[in-house]
């Protein structure tokens, strides 16, 4: 497995695997639908909204084939391979409003040079008076906790008067900001995109942007009864870029790279991934995001006063502060940015079923997004060390929740899946691959060649 091997994914045609070693690793994931977007129609229901018109039919000039791949106009995974898709980038994540953009810094300032001044003016004191102080202190010790008990319950107060409900899921939620700062900072946000990006802009003739529009446009007609959608303009620009990324702004702005155009098998993938950036706008993540974070650092504040407060030495109290801070990342931040993840996995997968899309590609493309990083010989990192989940669980839970969406996708009278599941297309062509891959190697041979990478897919 090497050489040619990293431009290429499996094929579902069981002939290809003959001519595996002849021709080299040339080959496709094609993922059969039965012109599922060709013949889609919807009705009014609990879960559907009436659609215009089938996606197929939308884009004749882009010339989707019967089996909803993309056009040839997109070679598939002649890509950039990263570490990690993401699909939200640090701005757009966790935006604040300008005025805490600039207070943060001076908050943490203002708590070292308090703590600081805490520990200076223990230490000047005469070790009498600082006796006196304890006794004081032991005194008083009643109106002490008194007093920081009516803190913690004006935060407790604070906390529970400012829980939303979330769209769509119902789940609760801590807003701290109100949603028109970030209407105001979408907008600047979108601006400085569109500077970066100015002379990468893809134009609406191009395929790639009429294959982006049409799917877009699928997916909010068909989700038109949820009003977080309606209520949005869904604007596209295709960047002309390697990387495998794609977001949208909380303003409905569309942002999506040619790098994930090449990822991509076909547009039942391409729906998955664009209807997981849509929910991630309805759900207001965002918004979510900024108001724990400045939750957490509310209260960071507090204990960065401590630390540089209680240790003996400067230099402590910036190893504290370090500790501190990765403690905050790795034990709230990240967590919760895999939790938003999830989420916007779960609720994406529920806008593509009431598309008629074959939701059962979702699975297979982070398995693909796996196997290129294997065979790139990527470094599998620990997740805990991930904004986003791994792409094996995030394949085993797209698994899981498949069969629900397939559910809303038939109460939506969708036409049948027709043909084989493309998830066991992909695990049989694995199983084949790692058959050629062993029958290649020297059979005297014990150990592994260094310079090739070791396949190791747990998931499948």
């Amino acid at each position: 497995l090497s050489g040619n091997a990293r431009n290429c994914f499996l094929t579902g045609n069981p002939d290809s695997y003959r001519n595996f070693a002849g021709k080299g690793l040339r080959c496709l994931l094609d993922v059969p639908s039965a012109e599922v977007y060709r013949n889609a129609h919807h009705s009014s229901g609990r879960f559907c909204s009436q659609s215009s018109q089938p996606l197929g039919e939308k884009i004749p000039s882009v010339q989707i084939s019967s089996v909803g791949q993309l056009p040839h106009h997109f070679p598939a995974w002649n890509i950039q391979i990263i570490r990690s898709f993401h699909t939200s980038p640090s701005l757009q994540a966790a935006p604040v409003p300008l005025f805490w953009i600039f207070v943060k810094p001076a908050q943490k300032l203002f708590a070292i040079i308090l703590g600081r001044s805490i520990r200076k003016w223990w230490k000047a004191l005469p070790p009498n008076k600082r006796e006196l102080f304890k006794e004081s202190a032991r005194k008083n010790k009643w109106k002490i906790l008194l007093g920081v008990s009516s803190l913690g319950v004006v935060f407790v107060m604070f906390y529970f008067t400012h829980l939303e409900e979330t769209p769509i899921t119902g789940r609760t939620r801590l807003m701290v900001f109100g949603k028109e700062h970030f209407k105001e900072l979408s907008q600047m946000e979108y601006d400085m995109w569109m500077e970066l990006f100015k002379s990468q802009m893809l134009p609406e003739t191009d395929a790639g942007y009429q294959v982006v529009e049409t799917i877009v446009g699928h997916l909010s007609e068909s989700n038109k009864d949820i009003p977080q959608i309606s209520a949005l303009k869904w604007v596209i620009h295709v960047v002309d870029e390697p990387a495998v990324n794609a977001f949208v702004l909380p303003n409905g702005q569309v942002f999506v790279f040619t790098g994930l155009l090449d990822a991509v098998s076909d547009i039942h993938q391409l729906s998955f991934i664009l209807g997981h950036e849509i929910a991630h706008a309805v759900l207001e993540h965002a918004v979510k995001k900024a108001s724990l974070v400045h939750l957490l650092d509310f209260l960071s504040l507090i204990f960065l006063t401590m630390i540089w407060a209680i240790c003996p030495r400067d230099s402590l109290a910036v190893v504290g502060q370090w500790i501190q801070s990765k403690l905050q990342e790795f034990m709230f931040d990240r967590p919760y940015s895999r939790t938003l993840e999830a989420e916007a996995d779960k609720v994406g997968l529920q806008f593509a079923a009431k598309a008629c899309v074959d939701v059962r590609a979702s699975s297979v493309f982070w398995q693909q997004m796996e196997l290129a990083e294997a065979i790139e010989g990527q470094p599998k990192l620990p997740e805990w060390l991930s904004t986003h989940p791994s792409h094996e669980n995030r394949a085993e839970h797209l698994d899981r929740l498949i069969p629900e969406a397939l559910k809303i996708r038939e109460s939506c009278n969708c036409p049948s899946l027709s043909g084989p599941d493309p998830r066991l297309i992909f695990r049989l062509n694995m199983q084949r691959l790692l058959e050629m891959a062993e029958g290649r190697e020297t059979p005297n041979s014990t150990k592994q060649d260094p310079s090739k990478p070791k396949l190791d897919f747990p998931h499948t």
